[in-house]
């Protein structure tokens, strides 16, 4: 079998419905279905899953595939944990893997972000995900066989994760620029945090850039590139200083993640705690 032909454009870390349509049949090819939503979204991802996924998919489940030792929610496991759960999804490291979600674009890159921490960089989002394989003429099935178990092995990429502590001591350095995807209402304390007991605002002199700004209106695709940049530079972001993005709690951030690598920048972390817990802090500043 030969290699796997990628898109040579966006750095191939994202993939169109046709793509997909044409490689899924591939033994090197995995699916997962990664997808999740906040409590008044009202959906249950399990359940969609179950009524109707891309063929041969597996489940990628973000809220337990995660650490079980912390209230934060969906913090990236342990190496261990992550290259055992993934391998029992049956995915090696010779897989190519593409995940996808039912919104179009919400919680793919979380997964896409997770398996570049653990060192797996054969991993692609599908834009517009769901919606836009359905939309591209993409089948779907309801039963999911189970997957054969695979070796899996995780290493570590610390420097694309960052926590409180780090930060928290960079604060006024200008050594990072701290980026938030939350919606501006947040970003500036006017609207209440969802999370009871959450203070309302933002790390001080993070930048806002709302992770809507980089999508599709309706089809939660991603913008083109140009529009990504402009975007992306109208937010205030300086070259050369390293990217940290935050969001409410780890998952959009790794959207401005994902589009900052479209664009060509490789300086990005994500603060996985993100505001669920700075906020919740009373020992770090905030701004509104």
């Amino acid at each position: 079998m030969k290699d796997i032909e990628m898109p040579d454009n966006d750095l191939t870390a994202l993939v169109s419905a046709e793509w997909l349509k044409e490689n899924i049949g591939r033994d090197d090819v995995a699916v997962l279905d990664a997808s999740w939503y906040l409590p008044a979204q009202n959906r249950d991802p399990i359940a969609e899953f179950a009524e109707g996924h891309i063929p041969g998919a597996q489940f990628f489940h973000i809220d337990q595939i995660a650490d079980k030792n912390t209230e934060l929610p969906h913090m990236i496991p342990s190496t261990e944990d992550f290259a055992e759960a993934v391998g029992g999804l049956g995915i090696g490291n010779d897989h190519q893997v593409i995940v996808y979600d039912g919104m179009g674009l919400q919680s793919a890159a979380r997964a896409w972000w997770m398996f570049k921490v653990f060192g797996h960089q054969r991993v692609a989002v599908l834009d517009g995900g769901l919606p836009a394989w359905k939309e591209s003429g993409g089948k779907t099935e309801a039963a999911a066989a189970p997957p054969t178990p695979a070796a899996f092995e995780a290493t570590l990429r610390p420097e694309i994760v960052h926590s409180l502590d780090q930060i928290n001591g960079a604060l006024g350095q200008n050594t990072m620029q701290v980026l938030d995807a939350r919606g501006a209402g947040r970003f500036d304390g006017s609207e209440p945090e969802p999370r009871a007991g959450t203070r309302s605002g933002h790390i001080p002199g993070s930048l806002s850039l709302p992770f809507t700004t980089l999508l599709e209106p309706g089809t939660m695709k991603m913008k083109p590139l140009a529009e990504l940049k402009s975007a992306i530079d109208a937010a205030g972001i300086k070259k050369g200083t390293p990217i940290v993005t935050t969001c409410g709690s780890g998952i959009t951030a790794c959207i401005l993640s994902l589009s900052l690598q479209l664009v060509g920048r490789t300086d990005v972390a994500v603060y996985d705690g993100s505001w669920t817990e700075w906020g919740r802090r009373e020992d770090v500043p905030i701004e509104v």
